[in-house]
């Protein structure tokens, strides 16, 4: 086999396994927005294009249940955690990233052990957190709850960024007169954009689909997230379920994240390559 010949079929190989890919991550979600537009039997027809779009399930998504407020409160927890852990992360990865001191790397290797544990390991000791403060069924609630697995992950992710940026700049800063947090601010803040974007739009990912901490922590329906809210649709029994509805409310809800990654796509891989090559 020639040496021409060997390239052209990997070149081929390489795009069918682009191809492969592509249809394996992008089919579900297509299949989702298929399955939202039918109703009744035509949900069990497989139709690639449905013949008679059934949009009505859409409608009542909003009209059987609060889903417009439920939606509203994902937006609220999941905005408010990220900013929360945005704000400590900044600031605790100066200080483990930045600062010498003893017991930095043990601080920050139990930073990355509580990320660990699972979220039911936690569950019984944050709903007597949560009881004590007088926060349950309540958007705060929801709120700390969520940043025992976002902060964690933003300080330690921000921590690796914040080591590589040039100590110069940090020296010429406090030549200047800078103190600590001018230092962050207007110093490393701006060069942090594509970092605080990347672990930003992850910790909001968690926030908005997070189910077991929402569906302990909320009672009523004015105060679910969107995924306890989409898991509590029900039919008069386990097969009248309507489908139809639901996959209309998962297209819902996943639209903002995938508009979210589009907007921020940029800053996400210059977040995700910053520092893997080093002149």
């Amino acid at each position: 086999m020639s040496y021409k010949t060997r390239r052209i079929l990997l070149r081929i190989g390489f795009y069918v396994l682009v191809a492969f890919i592509f249809v394996y991550t992008v089919f579900p979600f297509y299949w989702a927005i298929v399955s939202s537009l039918k109703a009744g039997s035509a949900l069990f027809q497989v139709d690639f294009i449905p013949p008679d779009p059934a949009w009505d399930n859409y409608v009542s998504v909003f009209q059987e249940q609060p889903f417009a407020r439920n939606i509203l409160n994902s937006v609220i927890v999941s905005v408010t955690t990220v900013a929360i852990s945005l704000f400590l992360a900044v600031t605790a990865a100066y200080a483990l990233g930045r600062v010498y001191f003893r017991g930095r790397s043990g601080l920050l290797l139990l930073v990355l052990g509580v990320s660990m544990f699972p979220q039911v390991a936690v569950l019984s000791g944050m709903y007597e957190v949560i009881r004590w403060l007088n926060l349950y069924n309540s958007l705060p609630a929801l709120i700390l709850a969520y940043l025992i697995f976002t902060l964690p992950f933003t300080v330690w992710v921000l921590t690796t960024f914040m080591r590589e940026l040039p100590r110069e700049l940090e020296e010429a800063a406090i030549v200047d007169g800078a103190n600590s947090w001018q230092i962050i601010t207007r110093v490393f803040l701006p060069l942090l954009g594509p970092a605080l974007a990347t672990t930003g739009l992850l910790a909001f990912i968690a926030a908005w689909n997070e189910f077991l901490f929402a569906l302990t922590f909320t009672l009523t329906g004015e105060m679910r997230t969107v995924p306890v809210a989409i898991a509590l649709i029900s039919g008069a029994t386990a097969f009248e379920l309507p489908w139809g509805n639901i996959m209309a409310a998962s297209v819902i809800v996943t639209v903002p994240l995938i508009v979210l990654v589009l907007i921020f796509q940029r800053k996400i891989v210059s977040g995700l390559t910053a520092g893997a090559v080093k002149g």
